[in-house]
């Protein structure tokens, strides 16, 4: 469920224009910083920098830019002060949103948010308004083409501490328990896998189908401004057959 979209993301970045990738840049800048003034910039004590400097560089974010925002965060100004928040609300029909934001500016923010939801349809509830309704999950992503052996690689995954493989139409979708996803993306790595992605994500038990034209057209545009707002870190729904880009 969760793959399906996740899928789409890293397509859509794959081919992504220079000011798509500069907006990628700068949320993955973001979470740097945060990172930095939390544990520091020493990867080998700060496991959560590890994990976003792996995710920049499957993104080709320069290295110059990665040391820059790892040198301002670590300075005496330290750089700018965000503030994780996250948002729950319903799209269309009921489809159950859960927006994370690395934020400066809460009411810019919360405003920003307030306003997405209300014009495409949907609408901003309250903290855990659908959270129940998803599960913490680390997700692994890995393209078909990438893969020479799917048996190997599901034995190897499962043999690292996966709880489930699933082979989808390009990629493989590995799932871990949260507290795993590290031992199993470094198991992987240290067997060649070339992996796409490898996140913590909030995966859906459920999903909700749209067949109206208008609540699909109105949660794609939806989807299109939470992901395009520099707030935004991650975007996580339960639409079950959303359009394929």
């Amino acid at each position: 469920m969760s793959g399906h979209s996740k899928w789409s993301t890293i397509k859509r970045k794959k081919g992504a224009n220079d000011a798509q990738r500069a907006k990628i840049f700068t949320k993955i800048a973001r979470e740097i910083t945060v990172a930095v003034k939390a544990s520091g910039p020493d990867l080998e004590t700060n496991s959560k920098l590890a994990d976003i400097m792996a995710k920049a560089r499957a993104n080709n974010m320069p290295n110059d830019n990665i040391m820059r925002t790892i040198k301002k965060a670590s300075g005496e100004a330290g750089g700018e002060n965000y503030e994780e928040i996250t948002y729950e609300g319903y799209g269309p029909s009921g489809v159950a949103v859960i927006v994370e934001t690395l934020t400066d500016n809460r009411n810019r923010t919360a405003g920003d948010m307030r306003h997405y939801f209300d014009k495409y349809h949907g609408n901003l509830g309250q903290t855990g308004c659908v959270g129940f309704m998803f599960d913490k999950k680390g997700i692994i992503i890995i393209e078909e083409e990438a893969v020479s052996d799917e048996d190997a690689l599901m034995l190897d995954a499962l043999d690292a501490g996966a709880e489930d493989f699933a082979a989808e139409s390009g990629y493989f979708e590995i799932t871990t328990a949260p507290e795993a996803l590290n031992a199993v993306r470094d198991a992987l790595k240290a067997k060649g896998y070339h992996l796409s992605s490898a996140e913590v994500e909030m995966v859906p038990q459920t999903t909700t189908d749209l067949t109206n034209e208008e609540d699909i057209k109105y949660m794609l545009k939806l989807l299109e401004m939470l992901e395009d707002n520099d707030d935004v870190q991650n975007v996580y729904h339960n639409w079950g057959n959303p359009v394929e880009e």
